[in-house]
């Protein structure tokens, strides 16, 4: 038999694949956010001053720049599950505009809060239950984004799985600001990023296992 006889052989039973579509999946991905979201809401745990807080300046900045930065990482995620895409370029992205929205948010410190001690601003244990709060909001997210890269061809899966946390966990925080009571911006850079960073690296850590490096 030739070659050519034996590919036609081999590929007579497979069935046609959908091609991918890297806005698709991020679309998906932004809906399970929203899903948590309505569950969030639905089980009372938005923070009650919501209604008046909305459009205050710090409120506007935290819900615009995670719902900014959840929409740019989830396109660097799901464009970097193609081969032809270096996730690396998307990360530096993805950090260079997180760094410039944290800088803005600083920016936003009211003369109140500067005025205050660091331990009082930084509140150690609400912030360490804020970020849990990020993590736990960030697994299903998670186990979506690796149900994705599952199916893909990511040529570089350690970097792919950098990409995949992050955006999995920039949305979780997105979906933890309707929860979240604390107004101070130095508190949000910093328990939110840690709760980034954990679940980022959890991603890094587990979700190339099944792929060859």
């Amino acid at each position: 038999m030739s070659n050519d006889a034996l590919i036609l052989d081999l590929a007579a039973d497979l069935a046609p694949v959908r091609r991918r579509s890297a806005l698709r999946d991020s679309v998906w991905l932004l809906v399970l956010a929203a899903i948590e979201t309505l569950l969030v809401l639905a089980a009372g745990l938005m923070r009650p001053d919501m209604g008046r807080m909305i459009l205050e300046p710090f409120m506007m900045w935290k819900i615009g720049s995670l719902a900014l930065l959840a929409g740019f990482s989830c396109a660097v995620a799901m464009r970097s599950f193609a081969p032809p895409f270096l996730p690396r370029r998307g990360l530096r992205g993805a950090l260079g505009l997180a760094g410039l929205l944290m800088i803005g948010g600083l920016l936003l410190v009211s003369s109140a809060d500067a005025g205050r001690p660091l331990l009082d601003r930084l509140s150690p244990a609400h912030g360490i239950m804020c970020s849990a709060a990020i993590i736990v909001l960030s697994l299903p997210m998670m186990a979506a984004v690796a149900v994705l890269m599952r199916r893909a061809a990511p040529v570089r899966p350690g970097e792919s799985a950098l990409a995949a946390g992050f955006a999995a966990a920039t949305c979780g925080a997105l979906v933890f600001t309707i929860c979240c009571p604390m107004n101070d911006p130095l508190y949000v850079v910093v328990w939110y990023s840690l709760g980034v960073a954990v679940v980022t690296a959890m991603a890094r850590w587990l979700l190339p296992r099944r792929f060859r490096l």
